[in-house]
């Protein structure tokens, strides 16, 4: 889908607060409510808008424990990646799970309560999962720049 300056604006205004108004968010976007409930309702079905998650603060929800995690698998045999990959979507410690190049096959992003509940996320879960060659845990000790929208 190729994205207007309108479809922009809308985007970047529902980034910045997705509980707005339909009126609002038309009057910021410089057009009809109707136009912009159409809008926003093909950029939902064009698969561009996904959803209108709540962020949530993972240390004021009693998260402390941050890591990032790369992991590398033994051999990239088809069943060791499927069986980690439909494991790792499941665990809701795993905020962030990429498949990338270079020294880890896998990086995430992982969030505990603390070093005990992360020690058994690794112990009961990911060293018990086929596969699994190398972890390395890198601890966060400072967020800085959270992700939460798309620069359109």
């Amino acid at each position: 889908m190729e994205l207007s300056e309108t479809d922009r604006r809308l985007l970047r205004v529902l980034q910045a607060d997705a509980r707005i108004s339909n009126q609002e968010l038309a009057e910021r976007a410089g057009m009809s409510a109707s136009a912009c409930w159409r809008r926003v309702k093909a950029l939902e079905d064009a698969g561009v808008i996904t959803g209108y998650p709540a962020i949530v603060s993972a240390e004021n929800a009693g998260l402390k424990f941050s890591a990032i995690v790369h992991v590398t698998l033994t051999r990239h045999e088809t069943s060791h990646v499927a069986t980690f990959i439909a494991r790792i979507v499941e665990r809701p410690e795993v905020l962030e799970c990429f498949s990338t190049t270079g020294e880890a096959d896998y990086h995430l992003r992982v969030v505990c309560q603390d070093k005990d509940a992360y020690n058994v996320f690794l112990e009961d879960f990911l060293f018990r999962l086929p596969g699994i060659a190398h972890v390395r845990t890198n601890l966060v000790l400072k967020d800085i720049k959270l992700h939460t929208r798309v620069p359109v």
